[in-house]
């Protein structure tokens, strides 16, 4: 790779970490690489091991072909609701990805949930951001806490609720109508 490459990769490394609200260190840590070399790298004065890009890549959230990509210019990007990426889910249930890739500062879900749809029968975590789940159509009881003390918080149209990624959540349909909802991560996870 040439100096001129280099240098402008860790740029756009430097500028994704800060987007991120990163550390050096903290990216380091993700990267399993060491603080000076992230640094290093971020000022163009070394080069990195695809295996090294695929893990620096991989703690930002992004993928290593993003990393390189010219593409990807804050401007309008519209998502029409029928070409939105569609996210594995249980029965009786469809969440899909609003934002589009290489997530930014937000990583934005719709969801929609059957009657007796959830999003599993286990709560789940993911990081540790600030995460808004905003009910749009039906009712749903979404749990937050680790089982068997988790509360139940029941939920209309218009309800929200705002709690931290790292704390176990589950969602679950119990009425007789469909519901939709939204979910809203900021910063994007890491593994997004």
């Amino acid at each position: 790779m040439a100096a001129s490459e280099t240098a402008h990769l860790g740029a756009r490394i430097r500028a994704y970490r800060t987007m991120r609200q990163m550390t050096v260190r903290a990216l380091a840590g993700e990267a399993q690489a060491s603080p000076s070399f992230i640094s290093q790298l971020e000022r163009g004065q070394t080069s990195a091991s695809v295996g090294m890009l695929r893990r620096i890549a991989q703690a930002l959230g992004l993928t290593v072909a993003e990393l390189f990509s010219e593409d990807d210019e804050v401007g309008h990007r519209v998502v029409r609701r029928a070409e939105r990426p569609a996210l594995p889910t249980g029965p009786g249930a469809r969440k899909y990805l609003i934002s589009q890739r290489p997530l930014q500062n937000v990583e934005m879900y719709a969801g929609e949930f059957d009657p007796g749809a959830s999003t599993g029968d286990d709560p789940y975590t993911h990081g540790d951001s600030q995460e808004f789940f905003l009910v749009l159509r039906g009712e749903v009881v979404l749990w937050l806490g680790p089982a068997p003390e988790a509360v139940a918080h029941v939920l209309g149209p218009g309800d929200s609720v705002e709690f931290r990624t790292s704390v176990p959540h589950r969602v679950v349909n119990d009425g007789g109508e469909p519901a939709e909802v939204l979910w809203v991560v900021s910063p994007p996870t890491p593994s997004a």
